[in-house]
């Protein structure tokens, strides 16, 4: 099923989710490992699933599940079998899963509720809908959030920020044969979407686009990291990705993460003179990083996140969302910039 499609059907936006690593280090997770989020899949998955809860709690549409640098590979590098691999990267679906089951049933009683008592206003609204713990954006304008399993970049697997390069030396097949396995393992699981994210290369998004053709009737979005305001990572210009991309059917979206805030209007741009798809956005806070020492420098976005997001609704997103440093109140500004 084309999740994506369908709620754009009915619905002007998508609202996607924020960082999972900010909100986890928040909590005070140590997250300066190879593995990154993914190692809380094994050590403390309780505390991924309270992130998703967050963020459905803020408005998010979409959980982008915990399984960016989750491959049999790596976690085989720690000592586990390739049944314990297999079963870490499952559970990041089904972890997304769950929350977003739990989250659904309360907001919906909550709607049921406030029509039970004939809520009129705002106030009795928002009042009943806090009361039942749906947050206070229960609305029956709101679809049925859906999960996004996360599919990061070789480069990511790496862990040497060659995801914001692309220069792997690997081919085609070659790249095909890493990613293979784990879009199996994420669709297996229940994923609704596969969240094809931070590519850096065209390569790259050819050939997870030519092993998601194994599994027909999936659907997945891309999204690329991207260098300035016309080229992503590798320097290709994105108007050439888009236009490759726009000729496959399984790609439902297609769009940029992972990126300095400052670029993405041109970008969105750039994406919409190649193709009809829906372009989604989901950059970075402001802030920059820095893949070599692995921190940020400079100052998160001016004004509020969400004018930013109308801006870029205007210009033709229709999947919004934040990525590294961006949080749950990140996400609440969006909806009520733009769904409210």
């Amino acid at each position: 099923m084309n999740y994506i499609q369908n709620i754009l059907q009915q619905h002007p936006i998508i609202i996607l989710d924020g960082a999972m690593a900010t909100e986890l280090e928040k909590d005070g997770a140590n997250l300066n490992d190879d593995l990154w989020s993914a190692r809380l899949l094994l050590d403390n998955p309780k505390a991924i699933a309270d992130v998703h809860r967050r963020y459905f709690e803020a408005g998010a549409d979409c959980a982008i599940t915990a399984s960016y640098q989750a491959t049999v590979r790596g976690f085989m590098e720690r000592g586990l079998s390739v049944e314990d691999a297999t079963e870490l990267i499952a559970r990041s679906v089904q972890l997304a899963v769950q929350e977003r089951d739990v989250f659904w049933k309360s907001y919906m009683d909550a709607i049921g509720a406030i029509d039970a008592i004939g809520a009129t206003d705002a106030t009795s609204a928002h009042d009943a809908e806090q009361r039942r713990g749906a947050g206070s954006h229960a609305s029956p304008a709101r679809p049925r959030p859906f999960v996004a399993a996360s599919v990061g970049p070789y480069g990511a697997y790496l862990a040497d920020g060659s995801e914001y390069r692309g220069d792997y030396g690997l081919s085609e097949q070659q790249l095909y044969d890493f990613h293979y396995d784990r879009l199996r393992i994420l669709i297996e699981a229940g994923a609704d979407v596969l969240a094809c994210e931070t590519i850096p290369c065209l390569v790259e998004a050819q050939a997870i686009v030519r092993a998601l053709e194994q599994f027909p009737n999936v659907y997945a979005w891309i999204s690329f990291s991207a260098r300035d305001d016309q080229h992503i990572s590798s320097g290709e210009a994105v108007a050439d990705c888009a236009a490759w991309l726009d000729g496959h059917e399984q790609v439902a979206a297609l769009g940029i993460n992972c990126t300095a805030l400052e670029y993405i209007p041109s970008l969105i741009q750039e994406i919409s003179k190649q193709t009809s798809k829906p372009i989604l956005v989901y950059p970075n806070s402001g802030e920059q990083y820095d893949p070599v020492t692995k921190t940020w420098h400079g100052t998160a976005c001016a004004g509020s996140y969400g004018e930013h997001a109308r801006t870029w609704y205007e210009l033709g997103a229709r999947l919004i969302g934040g990525c590294c440093r961006t949080t749950p109140q990140d996400i609440a500004e969006v909806q009520a910039a733009i769904r409210s």
